[in-house]
């Protein structure tokens, strides 16, 4: 434990030294919104760590249900900034939709700290019922069967059934129950706690709906237009994005597995908060940005003593209701998706038939190439969360060295840490190449990313060759698939958004943008449908048989990466093809429109691709 936090100490004052340097030179503001978001990822990944933990052993929900609650969840994360952004941009002003929103994720951060008592896994056998004990959380839980006055471990018997160990002769069970022979239930000792679980949840998606696009945007009206240092601001911002995740998976990995579920959710809820003071208490070094497109509106009353504003805020807590209903649907969430796919596309579609010219038409089919190029890389990416976060509890070895081990919610802090390390290199990278111009077209970069994220899984493919009797997978093979995966990421992350403003014309602009965040929200629902694949069977929110297991992820890890394989390559073949499609709006001798401050891109937004690597999330 102590050398994982001096792991971190030490990266975050090795990259954190020149940034904090740099911020001298910026308007104040900046240094309100870095923090304020620094804190809002903190939050955010602290509990997306332990999400799916908490839901399977504390819930004791199935693989298959907890995927997929996951992936409703993270779908609706990424499709509500949509919803803010329009209403800010309307009405409420980017600030004050940023207030609003981060109360509501303290709110839904400090509701996940009300656990409730866990539910207990029962074992009926010729109408008896046994239970099953379970003391500890993450990697130090222990599952025992109680029969009688005695617990006794457990373990798969040859046929699939269960095989009880040490049982004495006396025992009213057989020593193995065929499959088939016995019943398993979950009693919930406090229902209502899961209605609880679905609300926080709910405050945080819209939360994040009100802030998440909006504090970006408000990074970008600090600078006026032409200012220089615009790009450069946003690469301080996205420093604290990933800086702020970082530490949340430390911090929170650490406390919700080691010390309980509520000290993790309530830590994120902390950090909310004091992101939440720092907004507040920093408005004035904002100089008045962010404010209200029309002050007077806003402050109309519209029913009685309710203004315009509130009748927003009434709004949006009515909003959580329905996002309460939706998270708990994941396949609702799909058809909802797939609803607002086909009418994004076919109002294109007619828009490129009739409005555009050729070289406007072959520019949107570029994007949407891109889109679709994305949708496949954050599907992959995205498994995170999920069954790579389960892979790490069930199947690595967590040891490090020197006596000392990290929990498998810390191992999310390997991509961001990798972020802070890496992101300089690659942005020295691409202005090398730029100046050169040998800078790669969106299409090859595109490629290289999903090839990258391919990798990743393979290397866990290979992993699981080193798997001890134990079989797990030492955690040198998940960090460097973590590794892959992060320069796939800062290959085609930051190419996004950017695309979208070069290649859009002016009349479907947002709507382009919007086809992009639909794409990555779509992504999220199809992560969980893949992360579906890797369930295997749990008795008490334990793995009944670890080497299944393994089998199972090593099955998906390469399927998935073969299709990662298939995508690169597919981007990289028809590259010179979609190059001659931008039709030269990539030219860095080009007329370019002002690029627009990002919003949400997958878990990361950029601005420009050589100033902004890729903002977090979600």
């Amino acid at each position: 434990m102590d050398i994982v936090f001096l792991a971190g100490v030490v990266i975050t004052l090795v990259t954190a030294i020149p940034v904090v340097m740099q911020l001298r030179t910026h308007p104040k503001g900046l240094v309100i919104l870095f923090f304020a978001e620094m804190w809002e990822r903190f939050s955010y990944y602290g509990m997306r760590g332990l999400l799916i933990f908490y839901l399977t052993q504390h819930f004791l929900f199935d693989d298959k249900t907890a995927q997929g609650q996951y992936g409703a969840y993270t779908s609706l994360v990424y499709l509500l900034p949509l919803v803010g952004g329009f209403v800010a941009d309307r009405w409420l002003g980017t600030r004050k939709a940023i207030a609003f929103g981060a109360l509501l994720l303290v709110a839904g951060h400090f509701t996940m700290a009300f656990e409730g008592k866990p539910a207990i896994q029962q074992l009926t056998y010729q109408g008896a019922t046994y239970e099953f004990q379970t003391t500890g959380r993450g990697d130090a839980r222990e599952v025992k069967l109680k029969v009688g006055d005695g617990v006794y471990d457990y373990g798969p018997a040859p046929d699939g059934g269960l095989a009880i160990k040490g049982l004495p002769e006396a025992s009213p069970l057989p020593a193995v129950l065929p499959k088939g022979a016995y019943d398993l239930s979950v009693r919930e000792q406090t229902p209502i706690f899961k209605d609880v679980l679905y609300l926080a949840l709910a405050l945080i998606i819209m939360g994040v709906g009100f802030l998440k696009a909006n504090i970006s945007s408000l990074v970008g009206q600090l600078y006026p237009q032409g200012d220089p240092k615009r790009d450069p601001g946003f690469t301080l911002y996205y420093y604290g994005i990933n800086l702020g995740s970082f530490w949340a998976a430390i911090a929170c990995g650490w406390l919700g597995q080691n010390v309980g579920w509520n000290w993790g959710f309530g830590a994120a809820g902390l950090g909310m908060l004091l992101g939440f003071v720092v907004f507040v208490l920093g408005k004035p070094m904002l100089q008045g940005k962010g404010e209200p497109p029309d002050p007077v509106k806003l402050a109309t009353p519209v029913a009685g003593p309710i203004t315009t504003e509130w009748l927003i805020y009434l709004g949006g807590l009515a909003g959580v209701g329905l996002v309460w209903l939706l998270v708990q649907k994941n396949a609702a969430v799909g058809y909802m998706l797939a609803v607002g796919a086909v009418a994004v596309l076919g109002y294109l579609g007619v828009f490129m038939a009739t409005k555009c010219s050729k070289a406007e038409r072959e520019r949107m089919m570029l994007a949407l190439v891109l889109v679709a190029g994305s949708v496949v890389f954050w599907a992959l990416f995205e498994q995170a969360g999920s069954s790579l976060n389960q892979f790490a509890e069930r199947n690595t070895d967590l040891s490090i060295g020197f006596g000392q081990s990290i929990t498998a919610a810390q191992t999310q802090s390997f991509n961001a840490g990798f972020i802070l390390i890496f992101a300089p290199v690659f942005s020295a990278i691409w202005a090398a190449l730029g100046s050169r111009r040998l800078d790669p077209n969106p299409a090859i970069k595109f490629g290289l990313g999903l090839l990258q994220v391919a990798a990743g899984f393979f290397v866990l493919v290979l992993g699981a060759k080193f798997a001890g009797p134990d079989f797990r997978v030492p955690v040198i093979f998940l960090m460097l698939a973590y590794l892959l995966h992060t320069t796939g990421e800062l290959c085609l992350s930051p190419v996004g958004l950017s695309q979208m403003t070069k290649l859009a014309p002016a009349p479907v602009l947002a709507t382009m943008m919007a086809t992009w965040f639909l794409g990555t929200s779509g992504a999220q629902w199809v992560a969980g449908l893949i992360a579906q694949l890797t369930a295997t069977e749990t008795v008490a929110g334990q793995v009944l048989d670890p080497g299944k297991a393994l089998a199972t992820y090593v099955e998906v890890f390469a399927k998935i990466g073969g299709v990662g394989v298939a995508a690169g390559l597919l981007m990289l073949a028809f590259s010179p093809i979609l190059k001659k499609w931008a039709h030269g709006v990539n030219d860095p001798h080009a007329q370019q429109p002002e690029p627009i401050a990002p919003t949400l891109d997958g878990e990361r937004q950029a601005v420009n691709p050589q100033a902004m690597r890729a903002d977090r999330n979600a």
